[in-house]
């Protein structure tokens, strides 16, 4: 097998391994505070000791994004102990519209005819699990709040992803993998005091809040490092779109949940735009790397592209192996 195809392998089973999250937090007796609590010490502590670049480039930035990480990690598991795993996740993928509004005020970055096209899509999209009412289920027996703080996490995950840009740009790469762990440590901080004290619980709950931190995380973390390294953004992108594909696959094979006709129509919706958006920016930017490549430069011109070039190999070749843009795609992967 091709490093290639071995990366290509890894990055889905990281998508895969995300996506199972939600079927994971219904399983157990915990409760959500509980959950969300052992998720998020487990998993810091399997980061730090699984990958060596989550030890490094610590600095207070690293925490300010972190609490936005942080409060991301405790919706998605409140989200999903209240409304369906489908509807948490499909919620949760409309960050990039949040991105899009508030990055001209944030990072200033510009909105094109074709941010707007999809914002559009996602809107509507995400205004479908708001339109009338979904009927409780023995795993969402709260669907409207649940919903509610299912569509915070995309906020508060947007959130995450515009520090990890702001601080690529001010610091250069290699904060994503801190940022995850400072943002698991604060989760299990601000989650203790609402989650103890403990149940007496069997052997089977205990064992599902281990899995979720040491590998529906930290494994699937793990994976994605090594796995980004090879793949193209493009490609990571949409391989990545597994894990809000099969999420609800999980909850339904397990618990036999199904989310409601809207609900499933929203997520369609929101999922197609961002895929028809990822390839969209892909070819856009093909284009332009082949335009500036065709121009003539100027000897001086030309060695400082020569420089940019072998620093983004360098970049990409680094101990991280995942860069503060590149890595938000994976959580999803919460």
């Amino acid at each position: 097998m091709t490093p290639v195809a071995t990366s290509r392998l890894q990055l889905i089973g990281a998508a895969l391994l995300f996506s199972t999250g939600g079927a994971a937090i219904k399983a157990t007796a915990f409760e959500g505070w509980q959950i969300a609590g052992l998720r998020s010490g487990i998993a810091a502590l399997a980061l730090l000791l699984l990958i060596p670049a989550a030890r490094r480039g610590w600095n207070r930035r690293v925490i300010l994004v972190g609490l936005a990480y942080a409060a991301t990690m405790i919706l998605f598991v409140l989200a999903n102990r209240m409304t369906t795993a489908a509807n948490t996740i499909f919620l949760q993928s409309t960050a990039p519209l949040y991105i899009l509004l508030l990055g001209p005020l944030l990072l200033g970055e510009r909105i094109r005819v074709r941010d707007a096209v999809f914002m559009g899509a996602v809107g509507v999209g995400l205004s479908c699990f708001f339109i009338g009412t979904e009927a409780p289920l023995a795993t969402a027996p709260d669907p409207a709040r649940g919903n509610v703080l299912a569509a915070l996490a995309g906020v508060t995950w947007a959130f995450t992803v515009m520090g990890l840009r702001w601080m690529g740009r001010e610091e250069g790469g290699g904060h994503a993998l801190p940022t995850v762990v400072a943002g698991n440590l604060i989760a299990c901080l601000v989650a203790v005091p609402w989650a103890l004290p403990l149940p007496a619980v069997g052997a089977a709950d205990i064992a599902i809040v281990g899995y979720l931190g040491v590998f529906q995380i930290g494994l699937a973390y793990l994976l994605l490092t090594k796995g980004i390294q090879r793949v193209g953004a493009f490609e990571a992108s949409i391989l990545l779109l597994a894990e809000p594909a099969f999420n609800p696959v999980w909850a339904w094979l397990l618990h036999g949940e199904v989310p409601g006709p809207w609900a499933a129509l929203g997520g369609v919706l929101i999922l197609s735009a961002t895929a028809v958006k990822v390839g969209w920016d892909a070819r856009l930017a093909r284009r332009e790397r082949a335009a500036s490549a065709s121009a003539p430069t100027a000897p001086q011109e030309a060695a400082e592209l020569r420089k940019d070039l072998a620093d983004a190999a360098e970049d990409e070749g680094g101990d991280d192996g995942l860069d503060d843009e590149t890595g938000d795609r994976a959580e999803h992967g919460l």
